[in-house]
């Protein structure tokens, strides 16, 4: 496959995340394979060309201008056959020199913010070009260290801490001494030995800190083509480079344009005009679902698309409205008898600290009503919340093993569950003497210290189990409120902002459950809880097969992507041996 055929083909894996980074490199990887330009046979061949390149050392050599250079071995070879008119070396024979540098004592003011630039990592591979640096030296910073000042237009690599960074000087500066800077011979377009070092995969060696030393990076493989066509291929990797910035561009105000897209259709969604009939919001609805598949192209796409359904759901737009329903209203006036093993009496926290529902709730329907946490509670419906704090009984490192009670912490709650794979295991004995932070099946969970907000409902049967500091339980009584609604009301923006609201007003990143108790959440009828339910599982599924599909279609696109590579880089003979 020629190089203009498959650049042709790469439409179809455009929108591939990483598509355009590694057309960047396929198109350097074809430039020094010389697979980009076609052969002009009236070029002169490389070998002659090193003839010049070792006359002009011998000069260089005899004149001072550089010191002798050691014999160089190339060291293993490139994994590809050179073109026959071109020439592979190690690539200390097309440099005629080359310079370290060093950092003078930072502890010596009069070495620093002076008028000479000075290099180091963070300076090199940013872009092409060096034209400024970070810091600056002072001349008795130069001359009192092991510093070298470079003259412009030469290859500056970095040999450790940021290996294989590389960059091209267009001022004067000094280096520091993870940097070499090599001098590149006038018979080798400096741009050409760029584009080849783009190309090098660098090994370290080292212990703590890997780099490679001057010997191993003066022998690395170097294939040489004639002049002419070095200056051919640089001509046609900057051309083609310039195609992939507008392919870039042109990428990104396309993914900008559907993030706007996708943005405005779910706010009309969950934020319709005040005077919006239930069918202009089913119109909405039908549009965003008609063209579903080119609005969710992304993972973050279905994320929010998720966000908008838990939102629907807990402001009453994702269902319709049942006038037989009973109402919230009379739902809290109710004292229901409890199930076993429920207490009946729990301490109302009397007043709140922080108001954090301001602003954040809006109209519900008629039937529907906020209420506190707390007064949940008192009308029997929340029958407890407890977190995992144990106080001075907190289990030890010590007691924790292969085997014993179920021990869940804040990382074990993934995905709305528990991951049980991952919970630690505390001594059976010791959990005994806990007498807090004891969770069950049906319980809801919320992690409210350190990482808070992840959700999970316990829907499996397990034996009682253990919770860490960082979780709460939410133990409901289902004859009022549904555990399915209210895990719906914790994933949900409301309870969120509000999580959000408590950790904007402090300065840790925490929230108690005396902050909890008076948290609002919308409550609907009993019935029409339980068709919100319905309705949240069944588009939550939905949302499920769009992400599978999307991590299916990038698979297919990196499948294509890799073939597309391997095809134009494969000699058509290995291409025939192979199939």
């Amino acid at each position: 496959m020629k190089a203009e055929e498959l650049i042709a083909q790469y439409e179809r894996v455009a929108d591939e995340s990483d598509a355009i980074p590694r057309l960047r490199q396929f198109i350097l990887e074809l430039a020094v394979r010389g697979k980009l330009m076609p052969r002009d046979p009236v070029d002169e061949p490389a070998v002659e060309l090193l003839k010049r390149i070792a006359a002009e050392k011998e000069r260089l050599v005899k004149v001072g201008t550089i010191r002798k250079p050691k014999p160089v071995v190339m060291n293993g070879d490139p994994g590809f056959e050179v073109p026959e008119n071109w020439v592979l070396v190690p690539l200390g024979e097309v440099i005629n020199d080359h310079l370290g540098g060093g950092t003078p004592s930072k502890s010596n003011e009069n070495y620093w913010n002076g008028s000479i630039c000075w290099a180091s990592v963070k300076d090199v591979g940013k872009s092409k070009y060096i034209d400024e640096t970070a810091d600056r030296i002072t001349e008795d910073g130069l001359v009192n260290s092991s510093s070298n000042l470079i003259s412009p237009g030469n290859l500056i690599v970095v040999t450790r801490m940021g290996l294989g960074k590389v960059s091209i000087n267009r001022i004067p500066l000094a280096i520091n001494q993870d940097l070499r800077a090599l001098f590149v011979s006038r018979f080798i377009s400096i741009d050409y030995c760029y584009i080849f070092l783009l190309t090098h995969g660098f090994v370290g060696t080292g212990l703590t800190v890997k780099g490679i030393k001057l010997g191993e990076l003066l022998s690395i493989p170097f294939p040489v083509p004639p002049l002419a066509e070095q200056h051919r291929i640089v001509a046609k990797v900057e051309e083609l480079m310039a195609l992939c910035d507008r392919l870039e561009a042109a990428q990104a105000e396309r993914e900008s344009q559907r993030d706007r897209l996708v943005a405005a259709s779910l706010y009309r969604l969950s934020h319709p005009a005040e005077d919006s009939s239930a069918e202009d919001i089913r119109k909405h609805a039908r549009f965003f679902l008609n063209h579903l598949p080119r609005l969710t192209t992304r993972p973050e796409h279905v994320k929010q698309l998720r966000q908008t359904i838990l939102d629907l759901a807990v402001r009453g737009k994702l269902v319709e409205q049942d006038p037989a329903d009973e109402p919230a209203s009379e739902l809290l006036r109710k004292k229901f008898k409890l199930p076993d093993g429920f207490s009946r009496r729990r301490k109302i926290i009397k007043e709140a600290s922080v108001d954090a529902s301001e602003g954040l709730l809006s109209q519900l329907p008629n039937t529907w009503s906020y209420s506190r946490i707390q007064d949940l509670y008192k009308a029997n419906i929340v029958i407890d919340y407890a977190d995992g704090n144990h106080g001075s009984l907190y289990p030890r490192n010590s007691e924790f093993g292969d085997e014993g009670v179920l021990f869940v912490s804040a990382k074990d709650l993934v995905g709305g569950k528990v991951n049980w794979a991952t919970c630690s295991r505390l001594n059976r004995e010791r959990a005994n003497q806990l007498t807090k932070g004891w969770a069950q099946t049906g319980d809801v969970l919320l992690t409210h210290n350190a990482t808070v907000g992840r959700v999970a409902k316990v829907a499996e049967k397990v034996e009682p189990f253990l919770l860490g500091t960082s979780v709460t339980f939410y133990r409901l009584n289902d004859v009022a409120l549904s555990p399915d609604y209210f895990f719906v009301v914790l994933q949900s923006p409301v309870w969120q902002a509000q999580l959000e609201a408590i950790m904007a007003q402090t300065t840790r990143n925490q929230v108690s459950i005396q902050k909890q108790a008076f948290f609002k959440i919308p409550l609907p009828p009993l019935a029409e809880q339980h068709r919100i339910v319905a309705k949240v599982d069944a588009l939550m599924a939905l949302c499920d097969r769009l992400e599978a599909a999307l991590a299916t279609a990038d698979t297919t696109h990196q499948r294509l992507l890799e073939a597309l590579l391997h095809e134009a880089l494969t000699p058509g003979e290995e291409r025939e041996a192979a199939a």
